[in-house]
């Protein structure tokens, strides 16, 4: 299959993407009978030119009820954990925050993990650490009997080399053990496991009582990324078919809930990855000529380490999908205590958080970034504790916080949504993820622990 030109496997999706607002304004009646073009003011003018394949027409998942804020945790955010992100201007208005004190004994970072303030300067001393040593320290890591999980997970909490990534990222997800003499045998046995649960499962997929889960997947799976000619390989979309029948059957609770195909897609490529040749184009790779045997265990890895990751956050996907209805909360209340003129410019232009970031949920931001992106975005969420229950929070916190400048100078509702369903990531690469896990970790740090932290929501189903 041919590739399309000048569109590689890691750029952001086509421009048109489910949820992406028409820049089509809609048509108002004048009382002579004329039609006139005027600007969407409103949700329910805006939704008449979005065309979502997620179906978020649905009731019970727009419904978000309003919590109490603690007046005591809001007065204590500190400057510090909002000055690197912004770069104001002389003309723009500048947010008073009130200052807390850090103790000089407090454990503010430990190894492997960014110091909650750190300058510029030293994180592009990290990346450059990163390009030079972290080869050698992966080699020894992933090569020696005595090495820690957490070890592990502080090396690659900065990036992981890709030449290393496919093996680190079956010891983060917890598919395979630490332990070297355990990790083949390992390996082996849960390969051989998902292809029983195929002889056992496939079949069943044009049953009466399984077929529209199939018809669902079915449709979903060309939709992924069409400008890829990678993922419009038959054999490809095959591959992920069975990977996510098998994942709904096994999971009655949520089954398949669309957005679940995306997130196969970085584990896909980085298995696929670790087999072609190096330098090989992955965009045009040809999967039906790799052997049985590869093509089999990249699905495998690919199905068992998509489990591990939606063993995490699988209230995302249960009927009404509390866990993002929750998360969006909890996103609301946090932008509201440490950037609240951004907060109150979305609310006076009846921008509700809902609205942009239920894909950022739902979609772990992959519909936002360039695939090249979240991949390294995914290797700091694999080695956080909780990265995508809990950790991901802040990261969509810090990625909101990125655009408040121009957001800021969108003075409508239409606007508004339009750059939030467009944000210009296209040209994003490592350097710009690195500082938005940064950012993410300030925020995590200044509030995860707090006693009253985000006290509404978690006391809310």
């Amino acid at each position: 299959m041919e590739a399309p030109k000048n569109k590689s496997i890691f750029s952001r999706s086509a421009p048109k993407l489910p949820g992406k607002a028409s820049s089509s304004p809609r048509k108002e009646i004048t009382a002579g009978g004329a039609h006139r073009n005027t600007p969407a003011t409103s949700f329910d003018d805006f939704q008449e030119s979005v065309s979502d394949a997620w179906d978020l027409g649905d009731d019970e998942f727009c419904v978000i009820s309003d919590v109490k804020i603690s007046k005591k945790m809001a007065q204590s955010t500190a400057a510090s954990v909002i000055n690197r992100h912004r770069t104001q201007s002389a003309d723009q208005v500048m947010i008073n925050h009130q200052s807390q004190s850090i103790p000089k004994n407090a454990n503010r970072s430990f190894p492997g993990h960014p110091h909650p303030f750190l300058e510029s300067a030293q994180s592009r001393k990290l990346n450059e650490d990163l390009q030079s040593g972290k080869m050698e320290k992966f080699n020894t890591l992933l090569n020696s009997a005595n090495s820690s999980m957490k070890e592990l997970e502080e090396c690659s909490w900065h990036g992981i080399p890709p030449s290393v990534r496919a093996i680190t990222w079956r010891l983060l997800s917890g598919y395979i053990p630490i332990n070297l003499d355990k990790r083949g045998p390992t390996l082996k046995r849960k390969r051989e496991e998902y292809w029983n649960l195929v002889e056992q499962y496939y079949e069943t997929r044009h049953e009466e009582t399984h077929q529209d889960t199939f018809r669902q997947i079915h449709i979903d799976i060309p939709r992924m990324s069409p400008l890829i000619a990678l993922f419009q390989q038959s054999i490809v979309q095959e591959m992920f078919e069975r990977i996510l029948y098998i994942w709904a059957m096994r999971h009655p609770a949520s089954g398949y809930v669309q957005g679940i195909n995306d997130l196969v897609t970085p584990f896909f490529v980085v298995f696929l990855q670790e087999i072609i040749p190096p330098g090989s184009n992955l965009d045009t790779h040809d999967v039906s000529k790799l052997s049985d045997e590869d093509r089999n265990s990249i699905e495998a890895d690919s199905f068992w380490c998509l489990s591990k990751l939606l063993d995490g956050i699988q209230d995302n996907y249960t009927f009404a999908q509390p866990g993002i209805q929750n998360r969006v909360r909890q996103l609301k209340e946090l932008i509201e205590r440490v950037d609240v003129e951004l907060h109150q410019h979305l609310v006076r232009h009846e921008v509700d958080y809902l609205q942009f970031s239920f894909r950022w949920m739902n979609n772990l931001l992959m519909r936002e970034l360039p695939l090249l992106c979240t991949v390294r975005l995914w290797d700091t969420c694999l080695a956080q504790s909780h990265g995508f229950a809990d950790f991901h929070l802040y990261t969509c916190a810090a990625f909101l916080l990125k655009w408040r400048n121009p957001l800021l100078r969108q003075m409508d509702f239409q606007g508004l949504m339009m750059m939030l369903q467009n944000l210009p990531t296209q040209s994003w690469s490592d350097e710009e993820i690195g500082e938005i896990v940064a950012e993410a970790y300030q925020l995590h740090y200044m509030f995860s622990s707090a006693p009253n932290h985000l006290q509404g929501s978690l006391n809310k189903p």
